[in-house]
């Protein structure tokens, strides 16, 4: 006996999944550094390529609107964009492209 023990309390999860939300996110300001400088200063080089830059080979899978890009499109894969993003990625002349 203990006190304040009243026996089994709650409902059980039987599929409980622990990892169903787990969502990591990176804005639009920190997305060049995901594939360094030198990606970076080659782009505007050959404007008729653009870099592509897929956030979740870095584990990442949600590009959010935070922040600005700089004027060199650029073409975004991940399994989810927020509106703000999408918006903003395709004003610099860029593409997002959703991924399972």
């Amino acid at each position: 006996y203990h006190p304040g023990y009243f026996g089994k309390v709650g409902m059980r999860y039987y599929t409980l999944n622990k990892n169903k939300y787990h969502n990591p996110i990176v804005n639009l300001d920190k997305l060049w550094s995901l594939v360094g400088e030198e990606v970076r200063q080659n782009a505007p080089k050959d404007p008729s390529t653009a870099p592509v830059i897929d956030v979740t080979q870095h584990g990442i899978f949600k590009v959010l609107g935070k922040g600005q890009l700089p004027q060199q499109p650029v073409v975004v894969k991940a399994k989810f964009f927020s509106a703000r993003a999408e918006r903003k990625i395709k004003e610099v002349g860029g593409a997002c492209i959703l991924g399972a």
